[in-house]
């Protein structure tokens, strides 16, 4: 009977790791009652939703202070040619401050079930987007936020230079344009693309899969797509609307 008991845990564990998982985009930001993608409480938000993780994006400001921001600009200054004190001077829609990465880690840290899905944006030059990836680092390093935290970018050269900086740290490219034995060959951990690269690819999932690379796809907010990625066993999805896909 032990050894029945065991069996069954033992696939319902490999079943769990088999479906795909959910990721909030810029955080649950379209919750009830909502609030502004890329803040505290959307990444609150995601930790009640108890989903995998909670995307945001990683830039720096004009005096090398680490934010979090879609956007190059924040209002209509430039975030990179901006002082932080002058940003901080315009708090988000939903009235919160804006956020430095380290508040946000802070939050992060209150709930160690969801990962941190760090994206660090792309920037002017080489140099500066090593620099932001090198404070980056430390800093979750500093918070002994490490095996919290996985990394995604669209600059091909933030994604090699984390994993020169943190060989063990899961990076994934957002690009598009890489073949999985081309991510393979770069010494990357996965594949993080728009839906329809993998619906003009319908092999390239498998293929990753094959190589043992993490797949994750963005941003699906359509159940649909949803269905017909998970159908092709795609380890992640990244979405506006964790709510709706986190039990299908």
């Amino acid at each position: 009977m032990k050894n029945f008991i065991l069996g069954l845990a033992v696939l319902s564990t490999v079943l769990m790791k088999a479906q795909t998982q959910i990721i909030a985009h810029r955080g649950y930001f379209q919750a009830q009652p909502s609030t502004t993608e890329n803040s505290i409480k959307s990444l609150e938000n995601a930790q009640k939703l108890k989903v995998y993780g909670s995307e945001f994006d990683v830039r720096m400001t004009k005096d090398g202070v680490l934010v979090i921001n879609h956007d190059e600009h924040h209002g209509k200054m430039e975030i990179s040619e901006t002082s932080f004190k002058e940003l901080e001077a315009l708090k988000l829609s939903n009235g919160e401050k804006f956020p430095t990465l380290k508040d946000y880690l802070k939050q992060g840290k209150k709930d160690t079930s969801v990962k941190l899905i760090v994206e660090i944006k792309p920037d002017k030059t080489p140099e500066i987007e090593n620099e932001i990836t090198r404070k980056t680092i430390k800093m979750i390093r500093d918070m002994k936020l490490e095996s919290q935290s996985e990394f995604i970018s669209f600059s091909l050269n933030i994604c090699k230079e984390i994993k020169k900086l943190a060989p063990s740290f899961k990076v994934q490219y957002l690009n598009g344009e890489l073949s999985p034995e081309q991510i393979k060959k770069e010494g990357l951990d996965g594949m993080d693309y728009h839906y329809s690269v993998f619906q003009k690819n319908p092999t390239w999932i498998a293929e990753a899969k094959a190589l043992g690379l993490i797949t994750n796809s963005w941003t699906v907010n359509e159940v649909a797509v949803y269905d017909e990625l998970k159908k092709q066993g795609i380890g992640f999805v990244t979405t506006n609307i964790p709510e709706q896909l986190k039990n299908k």
